[in-house]
């Protein structure tokens, strides 16, 4: 359980500390006061993932050099220092951690739903894999290993491609650690997945009311031996400036009966099936993690009808800590509010 939020020079945040409660919270206020930024901010405490930012410098106050934050728990401590031009200092507990998967090998799970992650289902293959990477980070360590390997060894190779004295046996040597770091991800991807649609299937059945058969399709860029076909590849490679296949451009498929929900499906019947896939994120990392992920959830309570509303507000774990940022409270229409109340404003966190 999460007890308290300090922040410096974080986003719109000059200074902050925001003691939490048990139950977690709900954040009101209007756009760009901060709301989604305290959201953030335990994210990436708990996750090394920001939603909202791919580089840590953007999440520093405007004009400042640096950024700290510490998140206190039931469990320790844990807290990020970020100066630029240096290393980001992570530590728990005090004592510094040497990398990403070191500081991630006993973080809580967090699961994050936003406004944006409802294009899931008809959007961009790169934010499936940004969505298959967050949480297979958090649901096995090889994941994690073999995404970071993985990561550096396609910087280094399509850095070495953009050369102009480029050595092709030094290129094949980057394919070959691709290869091996790679398969590994393939592997843990397909069962990830496998894993994860009968959590699938059981959120969307709770929250439409209907009984429609979702499917849930592994689509990895190589379908033969990854090594071979990066080697293969090495000339158009060359002639483009980075490496063109890997599991860097896999993607899954969601189908409703049978058919593609990008192509197909109603409006409605896609923001029932983001919703269904985000939630079977907390199912799955609890049944595999064996804890109850912290719920993080960015203002998506309004876009939503009143029936899948009531639904998502059901299905909301009771054993879980929730957040839930919103500009208004109408959306809460005769219903109690779910959770202790919070005004964000001007960078300051109130109760309310």
């Amino acid at each position: 359980m999460l007890t308290a939020l300090r922040l410096h020079h974080f986003r719109c945040y000059d200074t902050l500390r925001w003691e939490i409660p048990a139950e977690g919270a709900l954040l009101l206020g209007d756009n760009a006061q901060g709301k989604t930024s305290l959201l953030e901010a335990l994210c990436l405490a708990l996750s090394l993932h920001s939603p909202r930012a791919s580089r840590l410098e953007r999440l520093a106050q405007h004009g400042s050099p640096h950024f700290g934050l510490a998140l206190d728990s039931d469990e320790g401590n844990r807290r990020l220092l970020w100066q630029k031009g240096q290393k980001i200092s992570m530590q728990v507990d005090g004592a510094e951690r040497r990398d990403y998967a070191d500081f991630l090998r006993d973080a809580h799970p967090v699961t994050w739903l936003g406004n944006g992650d409802m294009a899931l289902v008809s959007g961009s293959a790169e934010q499936r894999r940004a969505f298959l990477n967050f949480l297979g980070a958090q649901w096995h360590p090889h994941y994690r290993q073999a995404l970071q390997a993985y990561r550096r060894a396609l910087r280094a190779r399509n850095a070495l491609l953009r050369h102009p004295r480029r050595d092709r046996a030094a290129l094949d040597s980057y394919a070959r650690i691709l290869g091996q770091h790679g398969s590994v991800l393939v592997a843990l991807r397909r069962q990830l997945l496998e894993l994860l649609l009968p959590h699938v299937r059981r959120r969307h059945h709770l929250i439409s009311g209907q009984v429609e058969e979702v499917g849930l399709r592994y689509a990895p860029a190589v379908e033969h031996e990854l090594t071979e076909t990066i080697c293969a590849a090495t000339a158009d490679d060359e002639r483009q400036g980075f490496t063109g296949p890997g599991p860097h451009r896999d993607d899954f498929l969601l189908s409703i009966n049978g058919t593609a929900a990008a192509d197909y499906a109603s409006e409605g019947q896609q923001r029932t099936l983001a919703i269904s896939l985000l939630l079977a994120q907390n199912t799955l990392l609890h049944d595999e993690v064996g804890r109850s992920p912290l719920l993080l959830i960015d203002d998506i309570f309004g876009e939503l009808d009143p029936p899948r509303r009531r639904a998502l507000l059901r299905e909301l774990p009771a054993d879980s800590q929730v957040f839930i940022t919103t500009t208004h409270l109408g959306w809460l229409g005769d219903s109690p509010c779910p959770l202790p109340l919070f005004e964000v404003s001007k960078g300051g966190v109130h109760p309310r």
